[in-house]
């Protein structure tokens, strides 16, 4: 599950593909070999504390509250999985990887939810709106010749904020009365 970065005298020359590979010894040559294969994921808005039976989830507001299309706001906890697609420019290219994939992740989502008003974002068009972002946040990390490839992006939560889901209920409450006397 790894691809070999060969390095003569520090410069990247070479990706060889798994298997059986040559390369000039030590002072020379050396090789890194990151997994290509592994997925990796990074939860943005939220994070996993504990382990075992008492695991919970710690929400991040800072990365989840977001602004919709409508002036409203929204919390979104999402996750993203992603891979290295060409180990040469995973390793050389981007400084902070992980990192990288989690700003441009929340980037993406603040743009897709930016265009997007309050009510389908909680309802009807997450499948969209998850959509959307993979492929804008794909597009991003290629600009940056990153070598990553977002596998999948899945929304976790997607509610108003805490504190004003009472009035938001209330509102929502009001509305089915008027379709309902309608």
């Amino acid at each position: 599950d790894q691809q070999g970065v060969v390095l003569r005298f520090g410069e990247w020359v070479n990706t060889t593909s798994p298997g059986l590979n040559w390369h000039l010894p030590y002072p020379i040559e050396t090789v890194r070999t990151p997994s290509v294969e592994r997925i990796n994921a990074i939860n943005i808005g939220f994070r996993q504390i504990g382990g075992g039976q008492s695991s919970g989830e710690r929400d991040v507001e800072g990365e989840s509250l977001m602004l919709t299309g409508d002036q409203n706001i929204i919390d979104i906890d999402f996750s993203v999985q992603w891979k290295i697609s060409d180990a040469g420019r995973y390793l050389f290219n981007i400084r902070d990887p992980e990192g990288t994939v989690k700003i441009a992740a929340e980037s993406a989502m603040r743009e897709i939810i930016g265009r997007t008003d309050i009510q389908p974002a909680l309802t009807e068009a997450r499948a969209e709106i998850e959509n959307r972002t993979k492929d804008l946040l794909q597009e991003i990390l290629t600009n940056y010749e990153s070598g990553i490839l977002v596998t999948g992006l899945k929304l976790q939560n997607v509610q108003p904020p805490g504190q004003v889901v009472d009035a938001f209920n209330d509102v929502q409450r009001a509305l089915q009365d008027r379709d309902r006397l309608r």
